[in-house]
């Protein structure tokens, strides 16, 4: 089996998910748009995985490479192969679908709780009453066709979002790792100005410790989930 990633900033990797996918038996591969925008053949992959990034999807004049990962990303979403999209992942995924990126009413940057939404079918990936997980972001998505919501916060009505049985889109970052959060804040730091849903550097970098191993697992059972 092939696991191909998407990576837009050298800083946001696939940090847990790169065990998983070892652990798994997956081989993987990767295009680095900051490198090159050579894209395989849908054809050729088991597994998609779009990671996050500083930029916006609807950017396309200033990253060149946009329209084409659109359209590599809407034809291995047709091939029914399995799809996660993770903040940029997956806005990008929501915006090839149909739904709108546009501002959130508030930027969401720390440690800070989501929910499961109630759904009316037994179809989507449950996800547990309350759990801690890093935000990084200040866009949001609407839900595309046939999509169903199954996270929210306070602060972001859409923090993830199911379509059929094979892809799905999280706002939010289960991946992170100490080590990648060092590198987020190094890089990232200058958005990091305090409000109600802004923690400070030092409050993000001490409870990634406490934290990061309970979203490291849902983050495997995600995509456990996907694999089917």
């Amino acid at each position: 089996m092939r696991a191909h990633y998407l990576q837009h900033v050298p800083f946001e990797g696939l940090g847990s998910i790169r065990t998983w996918l070892r652990n798994a038996g997956y081989k993987t591969s990767s295009t680095k748009f900051y490198e090159s925008a050579d894209l395989p053949s849908p054809d050729e992959i088991d597994l998609l995985v779009i990671m996050g990034g500083s930029m916006s999807s609807n950017d396309e004049e200033e990253f060149p490479w946009l329209p084409l990962e659109k359209k590599f990303l809407r034809e291995v979403i047709e091939s029914d192969k399995p799809v996660l999209g993770v903040c940029l992942g997956a806005q990008l995924i929501a915006s090839v679908m149909g739904g709108e990126i546009s501002p959130n009413p508030v930027k969401e940057i720390g440690w800070f709780p989501i929910r499961p939404v109630p759904a009316s079918s037994n179809i989507p990936f449950a996800f547990p009453e309350t759990i801690k997980v890093l935000h990084w972001h200040s866009e949001t998505f609407s839900l595309p066709p046939g999509a169903i919501r199954i996270a929210e916060s306070s602060g972001c009505r859409n923090q993830a979002f199911q379509i059929g049985k094979t892809v799905i889109g999280l706002q939010f970052h289960l991946e992170i790792t100490p080590e990648s959060t060092r590198e987020l804040v190094f890089n990232c730091r200058d958005e990091l100005i305090p409000s109600c849903y802004v923690q400070c550097e030092e409050d993000i970098l001490s409870e990634s410790l406490e934290s990061c191993g309970a979203a490291n697992q849902l983050m495997n059972d995600v995509l456990a989930y996907l694999q089917g």
